[in-house]
Order: C-alpha cells, then sequence, then structure tokens
C-alpha cells in the first residue's frame, strides 16, 4: 500500500507540473497572437435607451468611503430596462415560446465573426437598410458566411453615439414614433436565416431601421431563434472577418433581452 501511495503521489506530481507548462505555453501564445477589442459602450447616466424608456440607467450610491472601524466600503445599487446601450435581444423579444436570455446556447454566444459594412450607404441614407445584396456582394468578396457566424452590421452610426438625436433621429421622450437611423431589411434577415447564423448584430438602436413600426427584422430572427446585439460598439476597429466574437448577456431568467459585454479576438 505504501508503495502504491508513493507511485501515485509521483504520478501526480508529474501530471501537475506538465499541466503547469501546458497553461504556461498556452498563455504566452495566447498573449502574443490575441487582441482584444471591446465592443461594448459604457453604462451611466447617458447611456441611450429606447425613447419610451424615459428613466435610462440608475446607478445609486448606498456606501462609499470608510466604514466606523476604518476599512474601505463601496456598494451600489443599479436599475435599468433589459434594452438599451450595449445589449442582447432575447428571441422571446419578438417572437413567442422562443428562447429567453438565459436560454440561449453558450455557443451561440461564442463564435467566429464577420462584419458587413454599409457606412457609405448609411451616410447617404439615414434610413438605409441592409440589403439581400449586400450581402450578396460580401460572400462574393469574402467568400461564403459560415453557418454559426456572428453577423456584425457596420453603419457607421457609433460616431454619433452619445447625441441622442443624432443616433436616434430625435430626442423627444417618451416619443418613438420619429426615428431615424440604419437597420436591416427583411430580406437581409431572411438571407442570414438560411445562412444559419448564430447572432445578428448592428451599431445602431436596433436592428429594424429606425422609421420601421412592426420591427419585421426583429420577427424574422426571433422567430427563427436568432438573437440580436444593438448599439455595438467600435466596429471600426475590427476586419471584416477572421476574428472570435463573445457576447455574454446578463444571465437574467425569463430575460427579453439584457446588457452585454461584447468583445472580439484578433490575430495581432
Amino acid at each position: 500500500m505504501r508503495q502504491f501511495l508513493l507511485l501515485w503521489l509521483g504520478f501526480l506530481l508529474l501530471l501537475s507540473a506538465a499541466c503547469e507548462r501546458t497553461l504556461q505555453t498556452v498563455n504566452e501564445n495566447t498573449i502574443k497572437i490575441l487582441k482584444v477589442v471591446d465592443l461594448s459602450y459604457v453604462f451611466d447616466d447617458s447611456t441611450i435607451y429606447w425613447p419610451t424608456d424615459t428613466e435610462g440607467f440608475r446607478h445609486e450610491k448606498v456606501a462609499y468611503g470608510k466604514t466606523p472601524e476604518g476599512n474601505w466600503y463601496a456598494s451600489f445599487n443599479f436599475a435599468a430596462s433589459e434594452h438599451g446601450g450595449t445589449h442582447l435581444d432575447a428571441p422571446i423579444h419578438f417572437a413567442e415560446g422562443q428562447q429567453s436570455v438565459e436560454q440561449i446556447p453558450l455557443e451561440r454566444l461564442v463564435a467566429p465573426g464577420v462584419k458587413i459594412t454599409v457606412a457609405e450607404q448609411a451616410a447617404r441614407d439615414r434610413d438605409y437598410r441592409l440589403t439581400a445584396a449586400d450581402i450578396q456582394a460580401w460572400e462574393a468578396r469574402a467568400g461564403p458566411i459560415p453557418a454559426g457566424a456572428i453577423v456584425l452590421v457596420e453603419t457607421g452610426w457609433g460616431r454619433h453615439w452619445g447625441n441622442r438625436a443624432m443616433y436616434l433621429g430625435s430626442d423627444k421622450p417618451g416619443d418613438a414614433s420619429n426615428l431615424h437611423f440604419p437597420g436591416i431589411s427583411r430580406e437581409a434577415a431572411e438571407w442570414l436565416v438560411e445562412r444559419r447564423v448564430s447572432l445578428v448584430g448592428i451599431d445602431t438602436a436596433s436592428l429594424d431601421h429606425g422609421p420601421s413600426q412592426d420591427f419585421i427584422t426583429h420577427q424574422v430572427l426571433n422567430g427563427a431563434n436568432i438573437a440580436g446585439l444593438e448599439n455595438v460598439a467600435n466596429l471600426d476597429q475590427i476586419p471584416e472577418k477572421g476574428f472570435l466574437i463573445v457576447a455574454l448577456p446578463m444571465k437574467i431568467a425569463g430575460g427579453s433581452g439584457a446588457p452585454c459585454r461584447i468583445v472580439a479576438l484578433l490575430d495581432r
């Protein structure tokens, strides 16, 4: 028994050393080859929410300073709508019976990404919608969008973030009847459903363009159990393909949406 225990202990020590060397190698290689780009906006009192939400992001101090015992202690409460700032729209948002936030498989939230840019078109027409022809043109140049990809649409609208009137087309609180910003057309959404993508994101306040009243793009994508990402930041800092997206929403049970931290991992 003693001999067996000594052999077992020796094996564990060798295994531990091997694991440590492997982890060290992985970490060194990862640091060398990966660049991390934050695709999320900060949440604060200037965060842009859908116009019908007039309260925005609330971050209220509970404690901030030294305790009677002389120790530092800081704590806050926060509250907000699901749909504001950089966030995820769960399929249940516009499709009855589809997945809520906590039901979305992780494999759909961590996947290869592609970026389709229509910034020039949106600069000419602030209500521009990504078309199926735009996607076909991208595929003709860059290759087919792979199944399971996370597709991000860059309209250039991130340059207006922080200016509510420019970003939404209106700064009238409580009124969503006169919005103007780019989005994704129904035909493009149907094309992406056929491609069996994991998620679809955009750098505007909605997958649908501002004037939409039926939110048909949401209906098409959510109806196929495809979640959306809205108010995605810094899309000008990533290439059109060759990167990994990690989009992790707050895991809200039954949620129709949630704040989301999104990052892109690129080769350096």
